[in-house]
């Protein structure tokens, strides 16, 4: 079982951090801008003590702490934005395929989802963390302090790919989850029948959140690299098949052209973000891409 520290190790955090450093600018503006509008708010979030000084609002004096320690300390808030993400991890076993990159997709996903806790963490902007199979397994409530990194980095280390996913199910238990509007990040190889999970997308936006599906494939299962006779099996079901690869190769790449296209198009007209990944691409480069575009959409 793999351990937080693989996600931690130093290329990459580096990568991590040159991705803060290169985005930072794109970052603060697309998430600004999900806090206009429905996402408009503030709150506040108690921070820490200091002395008071004159000026300062007495209704912001600690009297508990003037009363233990016959000096006046002021309570120090510091404003939290109400834009709440949630990374939505897919744990199905088809998720824990790798045919020849370093990365399984599920770890490719880590990584990305460690790098958006991050900048959002960096934005003071809570983040928390949902990751689902046939059902809800793990939920982790989202917090704005450093630590969550961690927090989130050690359960997903501790996840491991198995069995059966219900993609559409688990994103309407999302949905019926989350009690204020939301930045709904959903990490999955999409390996479902399209139109039930297209719908449970819709149900997600309806409810007014802002939803980013990342398509997180294999780099073999984009290309097919095989050659021959090979056999085929469906990492859920176990069913085999064997075919000759480079006779059905092109019918396979035209379906995965077209299955991309339908989520182009139908997350487009509901104003979903739809991002398709593969593990041969550097993550920070794949974001730092993403979040461009997104702000020249703004």
């Amino acid at each position: 079982m793999p351990a937080a520290e693989q996600y931690l190790k130093p290329e990459v955090i580096r990568q991590i951090s040159r991705l803060d450093l290169r985005a930072q600018f794109i970052v603060r503006g697309f998430l600004h801008g999900l806090h206009a509008s429905p996402f408009h708010g503030f709150s506040v979030e108690f921070s820490e003590h200091r002395k008071y000084t004159p000026g300062d609002d007495l209704k912001d004096i600690d009297w508990l702490v003037y009363a233990k320690t016959d000096k006046y300390y002021v309570k120090k808030f510091e404003a939290e934005t109400n834009i709440t993400g949630y990374l939505v991890m897919d744990l199905s076993q088809s998720m824990g395929y790798t045919y020849r990159q370093q990365m399984t997709k599920f770890e490719y996903s880590i990584c990305l989802a460690a790098a958006l806790c991050y900048l959002m963490v960096h934005q003071q902007d809570p983040c928390g963390l949902i990751a689902f199979d046939e059902k809800i397994r793990h939920s982790l409530a989202p917090r704005s302090k450093r630590t969550q990194i961690g927090h989130v980095l050690s359960l997903l280390a501790n996840l491991k790919p198995t069995g059966k996913t219900e993609i559409a199910k688990c994103l309407v238990q999302v949905a019926a989850m989350l009690k204020h509007r939301s930045l709904v990040m959903i990490f999955t190889d999409l390996l479902a029948d399209p139109g039930p999970v297209i719908e449970a997308l819709r149900r997600l936006r309806h409810g007014g959140h802002d939803v980013i599906l990342f398509h997180v494939m294999d780099e073999a299962e984009v290309r097919f690299p095989f050659s021959g006779m090979v056999e085929l099996e469906d990492p859920e079901t176990k069913d085999k098949v064997q075919v000759d690869a480079n006779a059905y190769r092109p019918d396979y790449l035209e379906e995965i052209e077209g299955f991309r296209t339908r989520y182009t198009q139908e997350c487009f007209q509901s104003r979903i973000d739809y991002v398709p990944l593969d593990t041969s691409m550097q993550f920070d480069k794949a974001l730092i891409e993403y979040l461009f575009s997104r702000q020249m959409r703004g």
